[in-house]
Formats: C-alpha cells, sequence, structure tokens
C-alpha cells in the first residue's frame, strides 16, 4: 500500500496531529534557533514520494490516556535533511545518506515524541510513547494517514508521514454519551457482578515507581559512562509516583523497611480507582 492509497485523517485526530506539528515546529526552532512553520496536512501532498527501501520507519505505541499504535516515515530525503538540522551540518540536499543520519533523525523523532507526550497531558492525560525504528512499514493497516510539513519551502525533504492505527484512532474520537435507560430491577446477572470482580482479587499487576525524568541529546547519551550524573526533573523533597500500566496510581515518599525500598503513600490519583 503506497502512501497515495491511504485514507485521510478523519477530522476526530485533528488535535493530536496537530500536537505532533506544533512539537515538531518547536523542536526544529530550538535546534536551528529560527521559527520553522510546520502543518498538518490531511490531503496528499503533491510532492510526496512513494515509499523506499531507504525511508526510516518509525513505529510509537501508545499507552496510559491514549492506548494504539503509529507509525511515522521519513523519506530518505527526509532524513538527511531533519539529521543536517540536528547534527549542525551544511543543508546539502545531494548528500549521500549514512547509518549516522539515520540515527540523528531516529534521535529527532524521540525528541520530538518527547514534548508530544507532554502536550498530550493537557487534554488526554499522561500518556506515554514507545518509539522504536523498524525496517518496514508495519504489518498493521492504517486507519488514517496524515502528513507533517515543515517548512514552506523543504519540498519533499520536509515532509513526514504519519500512518495512526484503528485502536489509536478510535481513542482519539470523543466518547458519545449514551441516554440513560430507565431504572430495571436488578437482574441476576448484576448481582453476580461482585462474585465475578472478587475472582480477579489475586491477580498480580506490576507496579513501578517513578523518581523522575530528563530528555538527552543524542550526544549526551553517547557521553555516558561509569561515574555518570543525570540530574532529573524532580526534587528531592518531592513526592514520587506509583505507576500501573504507565497509569498514574498514586503519590508517596520512600522509605526503607527490612532493608528494602518501600513507598509510603501519601496521596491516591483520583481517577485511579
Amino acid at each position: 500500500m503506497t502512501a497515495a492509497a491511504s485514507a485521510p485523517a478523519p477530522a476526530e485526530p485533528a488535535q493530536f496531529l496537530e500536537i505532533w506539528a506544533q512539537c515538531l515546529s518547536q523542536v526544529l526552532a530550538q535546534i536551528r534557533g529560527t521559527d520553522v512553520s510546520c502543518t498538518a496536512l490531511a490531503e496528499v501532498p503533491a510532492e510526496v514520494a512513494p515509499a523506499g527501501e531507504n525511508d526510516l520507519w518509525v513505529v510509537a505505541a501508545l499507552a496510559g490516556g491514549l492506548r494504539g499504535e503509529m507509525s511515522l516515515r521519513l523519506p530518505a530525503a527526509g532524513v538527511v535533511h531533519f539529521a543536517q538540522i540536528l547534527m549542525g551540518e551544511p543543508d546539502a540536499a545531494a548528500a549521500e545518506m549514512t547509518s549516522d543520519h539515520r540515527e540523528a533523525a531516529l534521535e529527532l523523532v524521540r525528541q520530538v515524541a518527547g514534548q508530544v507526550s507532554t502536550a498530550l497531558g493537557t487534554t488526554w492525560g499522561e500518556v506515554q510513547l514507545h518509539i522504536e525504528a523498524v525496517s518496514a512499514r508495519p504489518t498493521w493497516a492504517a486507519s488514517a494517514t496524515a502528513w507533517l510539513r515543515a517548512g514552506d519551502d523543504l519540498a519533499a525533504s520536509g515532509l513526514v508521514e504519519l500512518n495512526l492505527s484503528a485502536a489509536l484512532v478510535a481513542a482519539l474520537r470523543p466518547e458519545r454519551k449514551a441516554e440513560a435507560p430507565p431504572p430495571a430491577a436488578a437482574s441476576p446477572a448484576a448481582a453476580d457482578s461482585s462474585v465475578n470482580l472478587g475472582l480477579l482479587m489475586n491477580v498480580e499487576l506490576a507496579v513501578s515507581l517513578r523518581f523522575g525524568s530528563r530528555r538527552l541529546f543524542l550526544r549526551e547519551v553517547l557521553d555516558l559512562g561509569p561515574g555518570a550524573v543525570l540530574e532529573l526533573d524532580r526534587q528531592v523533597n518531592e513526592p514520587v509516583d506509583l505507576l500501573l500500566d504507565g497509569r498514574l496510581l498514586a503519590r508517596g515518599e520512600v522509605v526503607v523497611m527490612d532493608g528494602n525500598y518501600a513507598l509510603r503513600v501519601t496521596e491516591v490519583a483520583p481517577q485511579s480507582l
């Protein structure tokens, strides 16, 4: 399936796509030191190139407030162009793509995804994006396709193709509340719901603690070594987060019990129950 054959993005994910465009613009502006306009396009751009073997494919798995998958395709020309921006190289359209260009372009996508994750929180709550480079177009069919254009004068080198899975598109659509049914007598199935819920009480769930986070440039990651110290975005006296499947469950303070770390819960997230 080529990009031209993909279905255009429906109206519901428009805000989601606009957030990606804004974050791409912000990251490019931070790197270049000048404003870079980025636009989300629902129609197939005239200059879009068919998928090629040198394109960079990236899959983003979303968890938390939004769940689903999406893929990003950077055409070969875009890989070189975006990599040159991140690496501070002269803009040479005829430059031959290298593995360093692919790694730099992937790092740029990760930086944009980090800002997208933060921006999504105002509407959909805490959202995590797991970014991974893949060798070809994902096997799942795209339910919606759109494009990001970075700059008005970059032609095909400034295009990024976005493909959204059916699960993600469904998660982005606003919920349609049905009319409340009239009161009815409790059915046997409803009476047994508490019994069925009791069967799940012994299911083990994995929880984790988050002390803080930080975004790193590619050069900072390569400089890491034994003895390196990374400063996180959280003060020592601030509570840490207790996460269940990436979703905030509670906050508290770290204590030590019998030689093991433990968490004394100080507050429970309102939406955790």
